[in-house]
């Protein structure tokens, strides 16, 4: 069964992260995905492991449902090979910032005169309006501006980096819900339109979800900003009798439960635990105490008091961990696949289910310039077209070395 994208077209411009993971996720829930690639390559071709070159472990995880076409749009006829690929397409992508696009001669108008009901997506940096748009971004750069790095002093004494790329993924999501949100509306007005989905903005929305606090009223609340349970050291998984867990009992419910399961009746008769509002109020005093009592167990003792139960619970998972997860692996998560160049690789499962129109991994990631040739001839370019193309250098077949 096809996926719910079946028959939609991506044209995918972007590199790094943020883009190409976006057009993955779309690519797994059906869409044909064109990986437009520069001569050099998309750069986490390099990043990692690799057992061939130009196939890094970093690109191996952004990269599969798609096919690989290298257009040199430097070059005329490469740029041009992209304007008649766009006629037929349903989305195209790319994180040129404004000013290199318009460079590039790739703008959203030379695109809506082409195809009027061609989804243009541009993810960068900034917002291109503001001060901040025509400066060049990279995830830590974000963390820092958007607050998020501060917030770590919390538990670090000084601004860190999370150890993930949080802003590039954040932003990556809010790339495929506009996708789709913008596929969903051309059904009703047969248009389509330009959308920018930048990642300052958008990891400072993520950040002020809840640490907007007292500054959502205006006058701001005596509070001030930041949501005081999540900004506090002891905030962490507690040391067990062998290890570390994490354990959050949250609404009155659980932790009546909780109290009850461990025998500490006490603890729901103290007015400081009374209620979510006075907990709040004491935050401090109710992680020492949930500190206390979870250093009282093993972390199977807990699993096993807790099992059961609703309080939530769970293991201090390290990344090797993971992979040998109970839950991951009962519900197929870790695939094992033969890629044709690389051998046997390890790929997560697609995380949505659908019960009509199953997302697949159809595709395993391609090697650059793969499908060049296929992609062209598929869009009608004469054979002597093509060859041309390739003699200029404004695209490679990548099968042949």
């Amino acid at each position: 069964m096809a996926g719910p994208l079946a028959g939609v077209k991506i044209l995918d411009c972007t590199s790094v992260v943020l883009g190409p993971w976006a057009a993955q996720q779309l690519g797994d829930l059906g869409a044909d995905v064109i990986k437009i690639e520069s001569p050099e390559g998309d750069t986490t071709r390099q990043l990692g492991p690799k057992r061939n070159p130009d196939m890094a472990a970093f690109y191996l995880g952004c990269n599969r449902n798609k096919r690989s076409i290298i257009l040199d749009l430097k070059k005329q006829d490469g740029r041009q090979a992209l304007f008649d690929l766009a006629k037929d397409a349903d989305v195209l992508m790319h994180n040129y910032r404004p000013e290199p696009a318009a460079r590039l001669g790739v703008p959203y108008e030379v695109f809506e005169k082409i195809n009027p009901r061609l989804i243009y997506l541009a993810t960068y940096g900034y917002r291109a309006a503001g001060p901040m748009g025509p400066k060049a971004a990279y995830d830590d750069i974000i963390q820092a501006g958007s607050g998020l790095a501060m917030l770590q002093t919390v538990v670090a004494g000084a601004p860190r980096f999370l150890p993930t790329i949080v802003a590039d993924k954040t932003s990556s999501n809010g790339v495929v819900s506009a996708v789709l949100a913008a596929l969903y509306e051309r059904e009703r007005s047969d248009k389509g339109q330009s959308i920018e989905v930048p990642m300052f903005e958008t990891l400072v929305s993520f950040v002020m979800v809840e640490h907007l606090y007292g500054e959502t009223f205006m006058p701001p609340a005596p509070e001030g900003m930041g949501y005081r349970r999540l900004l506090n050291k002891e905030r962490r998984p507690y040391p067990s009798k062998d290890g570390f867990f994490a354990l959050l009992p949250y609404t009155d419910q659980h932790w009546r439960e909780f109290c009850q399961l461990i025998g500490r009746g006490e603890i729901m008769a103290d007015p400081r635990f009374a209620s979510l509002a006075t907990r709040l109020t004491n935050i401090e005093v109710v992680y020492a105490t949930l500190a206390e009592i979870c250093a009282t167990r093993t972390n199977a003792e807990w699993v096993e008091l807790l099992k059961d139960s609703n309080v939530p619970h769970g293991a201090v998972n390290t990344l090797e961990d993971l992979l040998k997860d109970e839950q991951l692996n009962a519900t197929g998560f870790w695939q094992e696949l033969e890629h044709p160049s690389e051998g046997k690789i390890r790929v997560p499962g697609i995380p949505p289910k659908f019960s009509r129109t199953p997302a697949s991994i159809r595709r395993l990631q391609p090697r650059l310039g793969e499908h060049s040739v296929e992609v062209l001839r598929e869009a009608g370019f004469a054979e002597d077209r093509i060859q041309s193309m390739l003699a200029s250098g404004a695209t490679r077949d990548g099968n042949k070395k």
